[in-house]
């Protein structure tokens, strides 16, 4: 699953629009729409997105011996 895919279903489980949510990021919803097709998010990106969501996003790599890096 993309990031974008996860950005969309994570607004729609909040209940938000994208449109909301790219103002709640101080984003035009025309830029925050552009971002999205593009799908390149840069980490401060995406802990505004999951601040404004309520939410918190993780990223780890997990090996067969139970390590997450």
């Amino acid at each position: 699953m993309t990031i974008t895919q996860k950005i969309k279903l994570a607004i729609t489980y909040a209940g938000i629009s994208e449109a909301e949510l790219a103002r709640r990021i101080g984003s035009s919803p025309a830029a925050f729409n552009q971002r999205m097709k593009t799908g390149k998010f840069s980490d401060d990106d995406l802990n505004k997105i999951v601040g404004a969501l309520n939410a918190t996003f993780e990223f780890k790599i997990n090996f067969p011996d139970g390590t997450s890096i």
